[in-house]
């Protein structure tokens, strides 16, 4: 058999069957496309979603057909867009792309008690993780500030993939390349006590398939101890924050409480205007 023929790998091939059966079931009106004549399909051709996700032809027709081909966030979510996915859908096609975590975080696993001390925290932007950076719940602080970190809702759930996979963490995270080092090697001291888990082994190589720049600093097995970090933002609605980043552990629960405290009178101030207008609203009152 040559190597053009070879069969797609089951994921892959999961991925082009999911992406053909949602094409079929728009209409060329159904996205302002005129219906044309002697249509063989009542579904989008292939150049159709093409053109409309704006992604080159034979790039798409590749992904359709299985092929070992890197999609971005931002292309993926176009795709999304153009075939108008549900969150449901959108998160799995994520995951067949190999763009999101293998095991999301499980949020059941919090004890009510501390959802009740991220609610407290309010309005620090607080959230609660594991040693592997997924976030098992968040306040409403947090989700306001990192709203705007992805153009559409977020599917990864953990900090280390929306640093390495969004294609715009660069721009919005100032010092960049010092903190990201810091994440992981603060993931590589706590990957000691998980050497061999299943679900750290595959997501870990997951992400370093997706992003070189985190394999090259997983390879360097640098580790870090817990410390409190000034972490810099540029928001794209409110402008630079600065923010004391700082850990809280949860030892009963094996989880870390994040933290994020205004550095300065004008980022507290900036950050307020982060808010929703339900919570502006709701403190005015």
């Amino acid at each position: 058999m040559t190597a053009t023929a070879m069969p797609a790998p089951p994921r892959r091939a999961a991925l082009g069957h999911f992406l053909k059966a949602h094409r079929a079931r728009l209409s060329p009106q159904d996205v302002g496309l005129p219906a044309g004549a002697r249509r063989r399909t009542s579904g989008l051709r292939r150049e159709e979603v093409a053109l409309l996700a704006g992604v080159g032809v034979t790039w798409y027709t590749w992904l359709e057909q299985g092929r070992p081909i890197n999609a971005s966030d931002q292309v993926l979510d176009a795709v999304a867009r153009t075939l108008r996915l549900n969150p449901a859908e959108r998160a799995h096609l994520y995951q067949l792309a190999d763009a999101a975590p293998r095991y999301p975080p499980v949020a059941g696993t919090v004890p009510e008690s501390l959802h009740e001390m991220l609610r407290s925290l309010d309005p620090l932007p607080a959230s609660l993780i594991n040693g592997r950076y997924d976030v098992l719940a968040r306040n409403r602080a947090q989700e306001d500030l990192f709203r705007a970190w992805h153009p559409l809702p977020c599917v990864h759930g953990n900090v280390l993939w929306c640093c390495f996979a969004e294609p715009g963490g660069r721009e919005k995270l100032v010092d960049y390349e010092a903190e990201v080092r810091h994440l992981v090697a603060r993931l590589r001291a706590e990957y000691a006590a998980h050497i061999g888990d299943p679900e750290w082994e595959e997501d870990i190589r997951r992400l370093a398939e997706r992003s070189p720049d985190f394999a090259e600093l997983w390879a360097r097995h640098e580790v870090a101890a817990p410390a409190e970090r000034v972490r810099r933002f540029r928001h794209p609605q409110v402008g630079l924050l600065t923010l004391v980043y700082t850990e809280l552990a949860v030892p009963a629960e094996g989880l870390r409480m994040a933290v994020y405290t205004p550095r300065d009178a004008e980022t507290r101030h900036r950050l307020s205007l982060t808010r929703s207008r339900e919570q502006r609203l709701a403190r005015v009152g």
